[in-house]
Order: C-alpha cells, then structure tokens, then sequence
C-alpha cells in the first residue's frame, strides 16, 4: 500500500487538475461531480483548499443562506431548471408497485425540497404530467409518497400559488379518489394511507382557514370532502357485502376527523359547544351529520356484528368475540355524534338502543380499559347535555332547561 501512495499510482481526477491553477474558485469545484467522493476518499489538495478560511466561510453560507436573487437561476436550482433532470427524478413515479420504501423517501425529500425552493416551476411542471395524480394513488401505500402528496399542499407558502394547487387537485378529483381507496378490495396499507391523508387535508385546510381567515376563497379539497355524497360514498364501500375492518377503522378515523369541532363557523355550519368548553369557535358540517344519520343502523350492526375475530384466551378467562377495533371506534364515533347533541341523531340513536348495547358490552368487557374509556365519554356527554340542539338552532343559556331525553332513554 505504501508503495501505491508513494508513486501516486491511483487516478487522479479532474478536481486535481482544476487545483493546479491558481485562480480555481470553490464554485468551480462544487460543481464537479466527484466532489464528495474526493473529500471522503482525502485528497489532500482538495482539503487544504477546502480548510482555507474563506472556503469554510463560502461553505457554512451555502448551508444557511438562500442564494443570492441576483444569481443566475440556473445556478441557483439547478435540478429545478433542468427538465431533464426533473423528467429523470420523476420516473421514479414509473416503477410498479410497491416502491422501496428507501427510494421513495429520498425521492420524496428530493421533490419536497424542490417544490418548497421553487414551487411555481415544480409545480407547472407536475401539473404538464397528466398521470402526476395517477401514480401518486397508484402509489398511496407507500408512506413516502403519501408525504410527498401532504407537503405539496403544506410546502408552499404564498396564497394564490397555494390556492392554484389546492383547485388544480380538486379539478383531478384527489379526495373522491383516496374515498375510492378506502374499499374492503384495496390492501391495507392503502386503506390505512389514504384515510390518513385526507384527515391531514382536512386539519391541514381547517388550520388555514384559521390563519387566514379574511381569505375569500374556501379550501376546494375540505369543501369537496364535506359533501354529503362523498360521505356517503365512504360509507357505502365501507358497508359493502364483506365486512373489512381495516376498510371500516380507516373510514371512521375521517369521519371522527371531520366532526372535530374546534373551528370558525361558516355557512352550511352548525356551531355547537361540548361540555367545558367555551363558546367559541366549534362546528360541524350539517352534511356530514345528514351522511352519518343515514348509516346509524349499519354502525348498530356492527356493534352486534363485527367482523368475525378468532377466539381470544386471556389470563382471566375466554374473550368470543374480543371487542375488537371496529366496535371499539364504532363507539368512538357515537361519542363524537353525542358532542354534537343533534336531536335527530340522538333520536335515531335511542330506536337503536345503540347506548344500551354500548353499556352492555361495558360490563360484559370488564377488564378492557379502552373501551371503558370510550364508554365513560359518551355517559358523561349525556349527563352534561341537559338539552336538545336541533341542527337549526343555536345553544343559550335558556335551552338549559329542557329534557335529557337521552339521559331518559338510558335510566
């Protein structure tokens, strides 16, 4: 080995030669491919240039401040000027399912930095890509991707570049297509994904909504999402001939992200206050509530017939049926239906028996602390709701004195 160094047998590179001339630039290095390389493989005219008090002040600046405006775009970015080399990241989308996962999160980050750098040209350039939306779908269980799909709505910040993206996926129809996903014949994973994303847009836009909310224009994905034939539509693939409990977890996650009410009231809104909470900004979409009533009876069912699960032995005796998840958030939505003490959903709910059922598996499950927990929310929702809010009306202190007819129902 001595003996190879000493002859300086190994290849030189162009890196050495630019070295050689007195006025090489560190731009000029940076641009050389083999840069890196040559750094971890120490050469040593690399790195006393490198060490070289202006090198590292150059470099620490190149860290931590944006290029200069004045500076040649292409320059500045450029994969995000060179359309073959965005062309060339993009095909990654190409491959078939699945990716690998390691891939696709460097392809995400990649992508991800670049919208945020330079949203306006990444972005026109996705929208000249019909099968963008496509292969992000095709894609959505993979979990970079669904990221990728998020920080394409969170990377950019000036409003009507924002506002142009959230209309261009509205236009591609991307919520009624991540509905379409959360099917009994999808896989999990895409189930899974899918659901998360469209409860990130709908947190996502009810947050800008709160930031901006001298803004005219509503957020195209949330009100698309809010409709009552998209709900429906989630909710008919979730009630289809098999019961799939991923598919029915993941469809009741959106709807419990949906009827989170911490938000401003608009029209087509109903504002409501759970117990302890002061009257402020709370609302849930009447459609919403419409689509959920509809399907009370098919969530009773599941309560008395979930999907089938395998006998559970326990230290303390034989679960058949365990709780399992799906009745678990099946009460997990009933509670959030009872914090928004509609009259005609609390009414449907007392002709089911749903309450009584829910307490039943209560005392029947007497060592399961998730579901206790659950059940203790809904009692407690009904003990402190002393009223009936129809979807039309507006809670006040003087409708404190009407019946608890629920709060009836279940003594």
């Amino acid at each position: 080995t001595s003996m190879f160094w000493k002859f300086d047998l190994h290849s030189s590179s162009h890196i050495d030669t630019l070295l050689e001339r007195e006025d090489v630039t560190l731009k000029e290095l940076m641009d050389e491919e083999d840069v890196l390389q040559e750094c971890k493989a120490q050469n040593r005219k690399l790195i006393e240039f490198l060490l070289k008090a202006e090198c590292l002040e150059d470099l620490v600046s190149f860290i931590i401040e944006e290029p200069p405006q004045d500076m040649d775009e292409k320059i500045r970015y450029k994969l995000g000027e060179d359309e073959s080399l965005l062309m060339k990241l993009y095909s990654f989308l190409l491959n078939d399912s699945p990716l690998n996962p390691l891939l696709a999160s460097f392809f995400s980050k990649v992508l991800s930095i670049l919208i945020s750098r330079k949203p306006e040209q990444i972005v026109d350039f996705l929208k000249k890509k019909r099968d963008f939306v496509d292969l992000i779908i095709k894609h959505i269980g993979t979990s970079a991707i669904m990221d990728l799909l998020l920080r394409l709505l969170t990377c950019i910040e000036p409003p009507q570049p924002r506002q142009d993206v959230l209309n261009w996926l509205n236009e591609e129809k991307i919520i009624q297509r991540l509905v379409e996903i959360v099917h009994p014949s999808q896989e999990e994973d895409r189930h899974s994904n899918a659901s998360q994303s469209l409860c990130e847009i709908v947190r996502l836009s009810r947050d800008q909504m709160l930031q901006i909310q001298n803004s005219t224009e509503p957020d195209p994905l949330l009100a698309t999402l809010e409709k009552q034939e998209i709900i429906e539509q989630l909710l008919s693939n979730i009630f289809h001939k098999e019961k799939n409990e991923s598919a029915i977890v993941s469809a009741i996650q959106i709807l419990l992200t949906l009827l989170e009410t911490r938000r401003p009231t608009f029209e087509g809104h109903i504002e409501i206050c759970p117990p302890g909470m002061s009257h402020s900004a709370c609302l849930v979409n009447k459609s919403v509530l419409e689509a959920i009533r509809g399907r009370l009876g098919s969530f009773h069912e599941l309560l008395l017939e979930p999907p089938k699960k395998s006998v559970m032995k326990t230290t303390w005796g034989v679960l058949d049926p365990p709780v399992g998840n799906t009745r678990l958030n099946v009460i997990r939505l009933i509670s959030s239906l009872l914090q928004t003490n509609t009259s005609s959903i609390n009414g449907d709910l007392m002709e089911l028996n749903s309450i009584g059922v829910i307490l039943d598996m209560f005392f029947k499950y007497t060592w399961n602390n998730f579901l206790h927990t659950q059940v203790e929310i809904c009692v407690a929702l009904i003990l402190a709701s002393p009223f009936e809010n129809t979807e039309d009306s507006t809670i006040t202190d003087q409708d404190s004195t009407g019946d608890n007819l629920l709060l009836k129902h279940v003594s």
